[in-house]
């Protein structure tokens, strides 16, 4: 059985990094989706907590597909589900150079641990969290940039958080 890793800190998830997780899912028995907290990532919009629901709503019509918070190293994340290869999206040059450092760290601190970098589809090259953050904040439909169940409890979140702020 073949098990792989899709990681982000999925702030929130968007279509594109759904577009991965799916693409995975058709090739691996199991995927573990690893919600990271990023703390060199500024300006975060939802909680962990939230951030799990957000990536749970979204591949709940996967089977194969779970979700879960770590706040470790990737490479333990790995050890623990018995996966040897991480998935990553990459949408241009820069996120290439990135992944490709971190992949070879990961393989460092476990040999053997493949990273499988998987170009962005087309439609989603421009997307990302930062981008999907500025929509949210606008009032921008949100259904063009995060799968329908995220987009919804967005949407749920953010009037929970008007209320309490009110």
């Amino acid at each position: 059985m073949r098990t792989a890793i899709c990681s982000g800190s999925f702030d929130p998830i968007t279509l594109g990094h759904l577009d991965i997780i799916r693409r995975t899912a058709a090739c691996f028995d199991t995927v573990w989706v690893c919600v990271s907290p990023n703390a060199a990532k500024k300006n975060q919009m939802f909680t962990p907590e939230q951030k799990l629901r957000l990536v749970e709503a979204s591949v709940a019509e996967y089977p194969n597909v779970h979700a879960e918070l770590w706040s470790g190293l990737l490479a333990d994340y790995a050890v623990r589900h018995g996966a040897d290869i991480i998935v990553r999206g990459v949408r241009n040059a820069t996120d290439w150079d990135m992944e490709r450092e971190l992949a070879r760290i990961n393989e460092h601190l476990r040999p053997g641990l493949e990273t499988l970098l998987l170009p962005a589809a087309a439609k989603y090259e421009h997307f990302s969290s930062s981008m999907a953050r500025e929509m949210i904040r606008y009032g921008q439909p949100l259904e063009e940039y995060l799968p329908p169940a995220a987009a919804e409890l967005v949407r749920k979140i953010r009037e929970e958080t008007n209320k309490e702020g009110a």
